[in-house]
């Protein structure tokens, strides 16, 4: 995934004219960052010696929880901010639309590239600095389940970072400049076109190539689309049939099958493409399913740990 950053063209409007990767945002500046306060926390954990073992009490301990829950808390509102950016503008006038767009302003690409930068390298460094502030004392208490949850948040934030640098690439690159509303199309023509074709073919193989019209599943369920497994495709049976009939095609109607097998095999190359396309956008959606209910959750044990702590 990259952003750009805006420059000015020669007629004075701001464009994006350079692409910049959010991890590298600014020569790795939160990187550098998020390396200093592992390192301070580092060395607050070995200077500071407590009396008897290591824990989260005593004021370094007290200090590294604090950065933690405040990391967190920051990280969890960054990750609520950059999913409403834009208010919805659909249906709305435009002196309604002039108003939101003021108080919304679109966001700043360079400016989000930095927050998700931050967002990154700091939900990375907060995995050092609390299990620091663990003293590496867990058991089965609200204090391990809050740490565990916060693990398996930012670790279900590393693939979304995956997930966000790696689909869309392969999403612009399967598309091969065309939309699904163009595949969709193209689908559409080739079924027309292959209803007219089947009429002169025998029974079976006409009941065959309707079955590819009437039965070539695309999306489905959420598993369906992240596996890409479609076993009752009727555009594969068909293929499958022509190909086992190929000898005993009667030469009065060779042209029309090779036609057939021809628009079969484009629309099997294109729905291939559509099922991917589905399938990359699936998983890039996916995690959110688990990575925001975890987030929610992660501060409701976050909120018991810090009330168990000083208020009981």
């Amino acid at each position: 995934m990259s952003v750009s950053d805006g420059a000015a063209d020669g007629t004075g409007n701001d464009r994006l004219s350079r692409h910049i990767s959010f991890l590298a945002y600014d020569n790795f500046r939160y990187l550098k960052v998020a390396l200093v306060a592992v390192v301070a926390a580092i060395a607050l954990y070995v200077v500071v010696t407590p009396y008897g073992t290591r824990y989260g009490g005593g004021w370094a301990g007290y200090t590294l929880g604090t950065v933690g829950a405040l990391l967190i808390l920051w990280l969890t509102w960054f990750g609520y901010r950059k999913r409403n950016y834009a208010p919805r503008r659909k249906f709305v006038r435009p002196r309604i639309a002039t108003a939101l767009e003021e108080l919304h302003p679109p966001e700043d690409p360079s400016r989000l590239a930095r927050l998700l930068s931050a967002h990154v390298y700091l939900g990375l460094a907060l995995v050092i600095i609390v299990t620091l502030h663990t003293g590496f004392h867990f058991g089965w208490n609200v204090h391990t389940l809050a740490y565990a949850l916060m693990c398996v948040v930012i670790f279900s934030g590393v693939f979304g970072v995956f997930a966000y640098a790696h689909y869309p690439r392969l999403m612009t690159e399967n598309r091969q400049n065309l939309t699904m509303v163009q595949m969709q199309a193209r689908i559409a023509a080739i079924d027309s076109e292959l209803r007219r074709a089947t009429m002169p073919l025998d029974d079976a193989t006409a009941m065959a190539i309707r079955g590819a019209v009437d039965n070539t599943p695309i999306g489905g369920s959420r598993w369906r689309q992240v596996s890409g497994r479609y076993p009752n495709c009727g555009t594969t049976d068909a293929i499958a049939l022509l190909q086992s009939r190929t000898e005993a095609v009667p030469e009065a109607h060779e042209d029309t099958w090779r036609q057939v097998r021809a628009k079969l095999e484009e629309k099997t190359i294109i729905v291939a493409r559509l099922r991917r396309d589905i399938r990359y956008k699936a998983m890039v959606d996916i995690w959110l399913y688990l990575h925001v209910p975890l987030s929610f959750a992660l501060i409701a044990a976050l909120t018991a740990h810090v009330v168990s702590i000083f208020f009981m």
